[in-house]
């Protein structure tokens, strides 16, 4: 009889301990926050605040490998919407994605943001708990309105499975917001493109996460090819192979510690929205070209009305992040009057935005370059003939300033271009890793290029001022960080 209740009394404890004395289920699975928070979007007074909930809070690394389709293969999958056909030629079988090496699956459950002025904690605002929206890949996403300018702010973002449920992660993350026009600041900001996973360095992600997080920058820009959908393991055929593509990145610890910590711009080019030299009509796999849009801008992706932006960073500086997909014609069609990368309402916006400027140092930043020089077998930006109208349109009038620059990404190397007799100067970022560099000889060095490496790196400018006079400074900089050139401009 005593061991019959002793049975009885531990069925009791376990039952409590399960449902928490009705207080708490704790069946219901934990949400995580494996993919850490980004931001986007940020000027003087607002930003855009990012997250995501995971069933673990780290990828699985341990997962297994996927099959790779032959160049034939993978021609006849980008044709057809066949899920089934799509996932047997890359999933082993007996295997479903959740078993893949890099798999990071989302969850439902609620989360809490708070934030404050690192300089003032007790000011503390509280959103309510909400709901992530299971039909946007467990997302949830805040604008935060009326903030304070040239202020560094905190964000803590918890989560629970629902609201009976105890808080089971928390992610504390931070952004500044920009300076006034009529504030002098000392401004360092990096510029990045073309990364992906299995191009990363290694197991924790890209190196120049580590670099640029040293360099504490000010602010950062990702100008697009942030993922590859039509680069194997997987080729991201489908909108969960595309989601899954994300979600291995965004839980690489570099990437993830760096993006939760830094004010971001991200903008998209082509490989993160189809595929090589993606435009509108097209398809890859199941996803169409307005599918492939909206995944990057609504789910995975701090959200914008336009998705073009200028910004004062102080007196001096004042930058351009541009659209370069969303609104463009079919690289297919004859150059014309009519043929556009930017479309006619960014494009007049740019010219008036850039005309009533007062900075003194004014920045376009760009997916694609305008000057190059780029490979004559391409047709996707207005470096090329098939773009030539709006890019001569464009350079001839950036050229009527003598304190306008361009930075770009989308190539694959790292340049510094100049146009004889101009004052056009364009410098490009390079690709994120060394492995991911290519597509240009190191020793085709044109009578335009003042500096030229076909390796991976990032770009870091500085704007600054003494004695009244202002100076700005493009550093392109290796994967570690080291700067191998400068060039700078005074006024």
């Amino acid at each position: 009889m005593e061991i019959g209740r002793l049975k009885i009394i531990g069925l009791i404890v376990i039952v409590i301990s399960m449902y928490g004395c009705g207080k708490t289920n704790q069946l219901v699975a934990d949400p995580y926050f494996g993919n850490g928070v980004h931001n986007g979007w940020a000027d003087q007074n607002s930003v855009v605040i990012w997250t995501r909930l995971t069933k673990n809070k780290e990828m699985n690394n341990a997962g297994k490998l996927f099959l790779i389709p032959s160049k034939e293969e993978h021609t006849k999958l980008a044709k057809t919407d066949n899920l089934e056909v799509i996932n047997q030629a890359q999933i082993p079988d007996g295997a479903v994605l959740d078993d893949m090496k890099g798999a990071c699956p989302g969850i439902s459950g609620e989360v809490k943001l708070t934030y404050f002025p690192k300089n003032d904690p007790q000011n503390k605002t509280q959103k309510d708990w909400v709901k992530v929206d299971d039909d946007k890949n467990f997302t949830k996403q805040w604008k935060l309105e009326n903030l304070s300018s040239g202020t560094d702010y905190v964000i803590e973002i918890e989560a629970r499975a629902n609201k009976n449920a105890a808080i089971s992660d928390k992610v504390v993350g931070a952004f500044k917001t920009s300076p006034n026009k009529d504030q002098t600041e000392n401004i360092d900001f990096c510029i990045v493109t073309c990364h992906d996973y299995i191009r990363k360095d290694d197991e924790k992600g890209h190196k120049i996460y580590e670099a640029m997080s040293k360099i504490k920058p000010d602010f950062y820009v990702h100008t697009g090819d942030i993922e590859y959908y039509d680069k194997p393991k997987p080729y991201a055929l489908t909108e969960e192979l595309m989601r899954f593509q994300w979600d291995r990145l965004f839980a690489l610890p570099l990437q993830r510690s760096f993006w939760a910590n830094t004010t971001s711009y991200f903008m998209k080019d082509d490989h993160d929205v189809l595929k090589d030299d993606a435009f509108p009509g097209q398809t890859y796999g199941d996803v169409s070209w307005d599918r492939g849009l909206e995944i990057f801008e609504k789910e995975q992706f701090p959200q914008h009305h336009k998705y073009y932006k200028t910004v004062r960073w102080g007196k001096d500086l004042q930058i351009w992040i541009t659209e370069g997909r969303k609104y463009r014609s079919k690289n297919s069609i004859p150059d014309g009057v009519n043929k556009t990368i930017l479309g006619e309402a960014q494009k007049q916006w740019l010219f008036k935005t850039i005309k009533e400027s007062d900075a003194t140092f004014k920045v376009i930043i760009l997916a694609d370059p305008i000057l190059g020089p780029d490979r004559e077998n391409k047709s996707d930006n207005h470096a090329n003939v098939s773009f030539k109208t709006e890019g001569d349109q464009l350079r001839s009038f950036i050229n009527q300033y003598d304190n306008v620059f361009l930075c770009n990404g989308d190539r694959h190397w790292q340049y510094v271009t100049n146009l004889k007799d101009t004052n056009l100067w364009e410098f490009s970022c390079g690709p994120g890793s060394d492995s991911h560099a290519g597509g240009w000889k190191a020793n085709d060095i044109r009578p335009e290029h003042k500096f030229l490496r076909v390796k991976g790196g990032f770009l870091k400018v500085n704007v600054s001022r003494s004695d009244d006079v202002a100076e700005i400074t493009f550093s392109h900089c290796d994967v570690n960080g080291n700067i191998v050139n400068n060039k700078s401009f005074k006024r």
